[in-house]
């Protein structure tokens, strides 16, 4: 953990925000696989890590703030417990190092909380994505499980203003948990061979995580297939000619996270049609890294890089038309559906389990509905000391080729008969995490293969 002064400030900027009330933090509990006994690893809510750094199940914390106090509810581990767990420091103990001097048992929590709905006092809370959190606030305060997601918008605004600005201690873990991305993609790239199933290589880069200590921090995407977005199945023996999406990412000690992405040829070479696809995407990354800095809002971004892919496409004969054009109509969708980035922290989608246009977006600036655009978690002026990703791809879904082919779509700005001979292509993605600075940007992290000629060489090792 951090050292004490470091979570007692965080508490006292969410005090100063807030206001008044009484602030809840429900930690997570253990998680069973398919009996009590048998659980997945643990992991504890993020935004509980962030302001009291406790790192292990069955606590919740009260924030008192017209009162000054403080409080952490749990217990201590019984004789039966430490027969399966091992001796363990005490709960004060634990407490006393991120700045919290009163502790109480867990059988408490009610008591306290009935008081102050009877007191008629505001209790805040955050969303709670686990079901048996959002259970615990209609037993604790009465409110049903539909409300709940609709309560506390001061305290998820403040939350998320204090959590988009990274500290240079949390930088240096997330820095940290790249490097670890670093080891898993290119053990990747020499690994990737024809013959070889993509479980092997997904398990292999799960392993490097797990031996240095650290932990996926999401499940990882490795595929020939990389046409499907989020494709976690790892089935397919790869194939002379193929090209593999790797999208991973590994946990900090303090669970701060990566996510990074490279595509790989299973070859060693890329094809020249591959290439130049590649080419299209690697240059909308990298002006799209270029623009980043304080004050520029990242939907510009995002349509920068669009237009970049939309350029590059019209000139190997896929689009046609105005480009600006295009992009307005959405034509470009066809192959980037998605958004170009989001924000990184604690969370790979840091924050997004209190809401993304919370995070994301602004009271002036609203998530756009169309299709692709509606895809963007991130649209609002970027700030210093932001950590977001830029993950530009394309991508050719057979399926969407054929729904939009069928209506006719904008067939203005869409060659359909050359798209037809990119049917089965798979897709390209190239992502890394970026810093914003005081006056640009850095992208973080020791610098991964990116370029063909980069990849290729450590294809080939």
């Amino acid at each position: 953990m951090f050292p004490a002064n470091v979570y007692i400030e965080r508490r006292k900027r969410l005090r100063k925000q807030v206001q008044t009330g009484l602030i809840l933090f429900l930690g997570n509990e253990e998680s069973p696989m398919n009996y009590p006994d048998n659980q997945y690893s643990f992991r504890q809510d993020s935004s509980f890590l962030y302001f009291f750094g406790l790192d292990f199940p069955f606590l919740a914390a009260v924030i008192d703030i017209d009162q000054g106090k403080e409080v952490v509810f749990g217990d201590d581990l019984t004789v039966d417990d430490i027969i399966w767990t091992g001796p363990q420091p005490a709960l004060r103990e634990k407490c006393q190092k991120v700045g919290i001097s009163e502790t109480a048992s867990l059988d408490q929590l009610p008591m306290i909380l009935k008081k102050a709905v009877e007191q008629e006092r505001k209790i805040h809370f955050l969303p709670q994505y686990r079901p048996e959190n959002v259970l615990k606030i209609e037993q604790l305060l009465g409110i049903q499980p539909a409300a709940i997601q609709l309560r506390s918008v001061p305290l998820i605004k403040a939350v998320v203003a204090q959590r988009s600005i990274k500290t240079k201690d949390e930088i240096a873990e997330i820095t940290a948990a790249i490097d670890i991305s670093y080891g898993m993609q290119t053990m990747a790239m020499k690994m990737s061979k024809p013959g070889i199933y993509e479980r092997e290589v997904a398990g292999a880069m799960e392993g490097i995580a797990l031996s240095l200590g650290s932990r996926l921090s999401f499940p990882t995407i490795f595929s020939v297939h990389g046409e499907t977005l989020h494709n976690h199945y790892y089935g397919n023996i790869m194939k002379q000619g193929d090209i593999a999406v790797n999208d991973s990412g590994a946990e900090s000690a303090l669970h701060y996270a990566s996510d990074i992405t490279r595509t790989i040829p299973v070859s060693g070479k890329f094809s020249q049609r591959q290439k130049e696809i590649y080419t299209i995407v690697l240059n909308a990354q990298e002006k799209a890294i270029e623009a980043i800095k304080p004050g520029v809002e990242f939907r510009d971004i995002h349509r920068l890089g669009c237009t970049v892919l939309a350029s590059g496409l019209k000139e190997l004969g896929l689009m046609k038309g105005n480009v600006e054009e295009a992009v307005d109509a959405g034509a470009h969708t066809l192959f980037f559906q998605c958004g170009l980035g989001h924000m990184m922290g604690l969370d790979v989608h840091d924050m997004e389990g209190l809401g993304e246009d919370y995070v994301g977006y602004t009271d002036t600036i609203k998530r756009n509905p169309e299709f692709g655009w509606r895809s963007l978690r991130l649209g609002k002026a970027l700030e210093a000391d932001f950590v977001i990703t830029v993950e530009p791809g394309i991508y050719f879904i057979g399926e969407l080729i054929d729904r939009w082919k069928a209506k006719k779509k904008n067939s203005q700005y869409i060659n359909y008969d050359a798209v037809e001979k990119y049917r089965g292509f798979g897709g390209i993605r190239i992502e890394d995490d970026v810093l914003v600075t005081e006056n640009s940007h850095r992208v973080l992290g020791r610098k991964i293969p990116k370029t063909i000629d980069e990849v290729e060489d450590m294809s080939s090792c």
